[in-house]
């Protein structure tokens, strides 16, 4: 292990000082990095499931989800994408059901078998176990297409509310109305740490995020402005086949800013492999794990001590002392 703790709350390898001091960009994903999602993005997902169940699989059962199922699935690096996780969950509430067993402990033994190909790992575990859960499968039609499939409607329903839904995809919500849950998206960046940031990396900031284009620019309101907009990426708007770990984005990234070291700052293991892999591909990047936005930020940072992460930071706003201390 070469991580060191340089001062509480900030962790770095020391045999990547050279890489850091390196550093001309800065890149950072969205949720649970700039904004805190968990009573808006991990809410949704527990509400999806619990309506899903209790409408289409006719299942009377509340208080399903935990916060700990939801890190669980995304630290197994195939669940980046929130409607996903939600059918997987929703999956196997319906399996557990089906063979008797109590969900609360059968959801562990999917999550152990749940790898980096995400949904594909779960229904390959269910189909192994000779359940039959094909009549949810249909209902659900997923993943599909995003605007056809109803398991995307109504997480997206739940999620941006009646008239963020009706602006994003030019058509009235069929299950739900009123606000939605964006609402309550804690935006952690504020003004102070992006004048710090522009002072050690000018117009070299972007956003590679799982979320739409049109959630990042409403949650983080003025701020959204000071990125470099046309270098991020905004994965809920491209196909499928883009989303992380995939490093297609943050390499394109990378290259429109034209950046010779660039640092990403993430908080899953999706964020960390899309990282490795754009280092791999010669893109030379720095990856910085945040920890302390996570309910359980003591197994956050455990988990990015054992993939040996670059940098790891419990709040954003430590990054430019971080990087003061290692001299870049």
């Amino acid at each position: 292990m070469t991580l060191k703790k340089l001062e509480e709350g900030i962790f770095v390898d020391a045999t990547r000082l050279d890489k850091i001091r390196k550093l001309d960009a800065i890149i950072f994903d969205c949720d649970g990095v700039l904004i805190d999602v968990s009573n808006s993005y991990d809410l949704a997902i527990k509400k999806t499931t619990e309506f899903v169940i209790k409408k289409m699989a006719s299942m009377n059962k509340s208080s399903l989800v935990t916060t700990k199922m939801i890190d669980d699935f995304k630290a197994t690096g195939g669940f980046n994408d929130e409607v996903d996780l939600t059918y997987a969950l929703i999956l196997s509430v319906v399996a557990a059901d089906k063979m008797n067993e109590q969900f609360h402990e059968f959801i562990f033994e999917v999550i152990k078998n749940a790898d980096q190909t995400g949904i594909k790992s779960v229904e390959r575990f269910l189909d192994a176990l000779k359940v039959n859960i094909s009549d949810i499968r249909e209902k659900l039609a997923y993943p599909g297409q995003r605007f056809e499939n109803p398991l995307s409607s109504i997480f997206d329903e739940i999620f941006y509310g009646a008239e963020l839904y009706t602006q994003l995809y030019r058509r009235k919500p069929e299950f739900f109305n009123g606000p939605g849950l964006i609402e309550n998206d804690v935006v952690l960046l504020n003004d102070e740490l992006i004048d710090e940031l522009q002072k050690r990396f000018d117009k070299k900031i972007a956003i590679v995020t799982g979320r739409s284009l049109l959630s990042s620019k409403y949650s983080l309101k003025k701020l959204f402005d000071e990125f470099d907009v046309k270098n991020s990426r905004f994965l809920e708007d491209e196909p499928r086949k883009m989303a992380k770990p995939n490093p297609e984005s943050l390499i394109s990234s990378i290259r429109g800013m034209d950046a010779r070291c660039t640092m990403f700052v993430g908080d899953s293991t999706e964020d960390y492999i899309m990282a490795r892999k754009t280092d791999e591909f010669g893109k030379a990047t720095i990856f910085c794990g945040v920890y302390g936005t996570s309910k359980d930020s003591e197994a956050k940072l455990a988990l990015f001590e054992t993939k040996n992460a670059d940098i790891i930071v419990k709040s954003i706003n430590l990054i430019p002392k971080t990087l003061n201390l290692v001299g870049a």
